[in-house]
């Protein structure tokens, strides 16, 4: 197998990276259940070091539920909790920032180590020292989010939420296609620039739609409109067309009234359809047009890409139909986190796809 001059690295460097991407894939998938358990608040205090140890005794988890108490999510939500109830969100919470710092070791010491022993390339150095630089960034969004549920709302501000969660997937992204470039071999040259467009405008409708489903996910929209393919009822939910909803302050104040899940529900129902049209005719058009009749050939590899791409989409579709229909008082937690890393699943899919598409 041939790899490009620019990155080729030893093993031990390409385990690392992929060992980092699997660790980032299950924070996001563990931030999933941490926000559906609403656990995200059961810590109040940002400590990164003595943080890293939990309540060790009984008098430790009752100063810790004091400090819960006196929260806007227990006096509005969970006020009466039992101290084992605190307990089981007090976990995900901490096992949330628990790997984040297993994160920090992983990717800093062997970092260091790698780049003391010159085991790093000329170009995979400064993607690195971004990627680094960008989970900095990735924790202070992270406090940030935590803060904005301590004031006055009793649960995380949505759009904090939805760049938490976006910063992550960029990060995932950035790492993805790093590491497509230091393990894939020379693939044929299939380097149409039509379709590579078309593949790159996929992949920023797939973010703007997961954007959109964090957005739902921070206002509990699934819990306003729990049928398909209607919305109670409807197409296009009646209080859209009030055009008093339209102001700046529905948009700040979302959680105050039914406007902003109307909207936000609308669009990423929609957005779904748009995407699943979009892959279905990608995959329709680059199949038969260089299957063998052009003279650019396209490549087994790509061929099983696109139906595995396709796969994708499908199942995505079909777990957010169970998931909206199912969030009856709640969303479920088992189906929202499916669907979610089913979102990630798909977002690497439309990347290897690109990758494959790329300028060589």
């Amino acid at each position: 197998m041939r790899f490009t001059d620019d990155f080729n690295i030893s093993r031990a460097v390409k385990i690392w990276l992929i060992t980092g991407l699997v660790m980032i894939f299950f924070q996001i998938i563990i931030g999933g259940v941490t926000r559906l358990t609403g656990s995200g608040l059961s810590i109040t205090r940002w400590e990164i070091v003595t943080g890293s140890i939990p309540p060790l005794n009984e008098a430790d988890w009752i100063s810790e539920f004091e400090l819960y108490k006196q929260t806007p999510q227990y006096q509005k939500i969970n006020q009466g909790m039992t101290v084992g109830e605190f307990k089981f969100i007090y976990f995900w919470e901490y096992f949330h920032r628990l790997w984040a710092r297993l994160m920090f070791f992983v990717f800093v010491i062997p970092f260091a180590w790698f780049l003391w022993r010159g085991m790093l390339s000329r170009r995979l150095l400064p993607r690195m020292l971004t990627v680094v630089a960008l989970a900095g960034l990735e924790g202070f969004f992270g406090w940030a989010m935590v803060a904005s549920g301590l004031i006055k709302r009793p649960w995380v501000n949505a759009y904090n939420l939805t760049l938490h969660l976006c910063m992550a997937l960029v990060i995932f992204a950035y790492l993805l296609w790093t590491w497509f470039l230091t393990i894939s071999p020379k693939l044929p040259d299939f380097s149409s620039r039509r379709f590579r467009r078309f593949a790159w405008f996929i992949f920023g409708v797939a973010f703007f739609q997961i954007a959109l489903g964090a957005i739902m996910s921070g206002s509990k929209a699934g819990l306003f409109f729990p049928t398909w393919p209607d919305m109670n009822g409807e197409y296009l939910p009646a209080v859209l067309f009030d055009s008093s909803h339209w102001t700046a302050d529905s948009f700040i104040h979302y959680d105050t009234n039914p406007f902003m899940p109307a909207l936000i529900q609308f669009l990423h129902r929609n957005t779904a359809y748009l995407l699943t049209v979009m892959v279905l005719y990608f995959v329709w058009k680059i199949f038969p047009a260089h299957s063998g009749t052009s003279q650019e050939k396209i490549s087994p590899i790509l061929r099983r890409s696109g139906w595995w791409l396709m796969a994708a989409v499908g199942a995505q579709v079909l777990l957010g139909i169970f998931t909206v229909i199912n969030c009856k008082a709640k969303v479920p937690v088992d189906l929202g986190v499916a669907h979610q890393a089913g979102a990630v699943v798909l977002l690497s899919m439309i990347l290897w796809v690109s990758f494959q598409l790329r300028k060589k």
